[in-house]
């Protein structure tokens, strides 16, 4: 029967020339520790791949609304405009529907029939028509411009330098820049030869003066 002695322990047998140390066993590193490095590696580099897939949607998606916010404003104006030239239109066809009943108004009005109940219908109307922006044009003695005048008349007079407008026989009317109807009116033009002929006299008379003051010594010196 073998004794055990209390205090000691069993060693294990350790071979001559061999430490201490190399009698105890090693733990195996595990294979998390010796793959840690790696594993943060491709974990960051996946992020950032990630990241960057994720800052280009936003600037794509960002260029989308700006253009869409772009095209919005864009058809907002075009909208307005459009509203605009519509409603003008509208007016400009309502008003020109009215123009002869202010023809015969202003007929009225020279001949002195516009009196009573009748003159103030009428000049409610004609405040109505100012209202919605109807305008008229067309006075005597204003040079013709085939845009806005209507030459219903033509004569020489030799008292104008250009063609002029000598009589209105019926006003215009314009809404802003467009013109509704032009004005009808009748026209003068410089008589022919009166540029020509004037010259002519005044020369003449020039040489006379001259040719008289030769006679006389010429003028006296004072």
């Amino acid at each position: 029967m073998t004794e055990e002695n209390p205090g000691f322990e069993e060693k294990p047998d350790v071979p001559s020339g061999a430490t201490p140390d190399d009698a105890e066993p090693k733990a195996a590193p595990s294979p998390e520790e010796g793959a840690a490095p790696d594993g943060d590696a491709s974990d960051k580099a996946g992020l950032l791949a990630q990241l960057d897939q994720v800052r280009t949607a936003l600037n794509e998606r960002t260029a989308d609304l700006q253009r869409l916010q772009a095209e919005y404003q864009n058809y907002r104006r075009r909208v307005e405009r459009d509203r605009a030239a519509v409603k003008e239109i509208a007016v400009a066809n309502l008003l020109a529907e009215l123009l002869p009943v202010l023809d015969d108004i202003g007929r009225a009005r020279e001949h002195g029939e516009l009196v009573g109940g009748f003159k103030s219908v009428a000049e409610s109307l004609e405040t109505v028509a100012a209202k919605l922006g109807l305008q008229q044009f067309g006075k005597e003695g204003e040079p013709f411009d085939p845009t806005i005048h209507e030459a219903l008349m033509h004569s020489y007079a030799p008292d104008v330098t250009e063609t002029t407008c000598v009589a209105i026989l019926q006003p215009g009317y314009r809404i802003g820049e467009r013109t509704i109807r032009p004005a009808r009116v009748a026209v003068a033009e410089p008589q022919p030869g009166a540029q020509t002929v004037k010259p002519a006299e005044e020369s003449t008379e020039a040489e006379a003066d001259t040719a008289e003051n030769k006679e006389n010594g010429g003028p006296e010196e004072g």
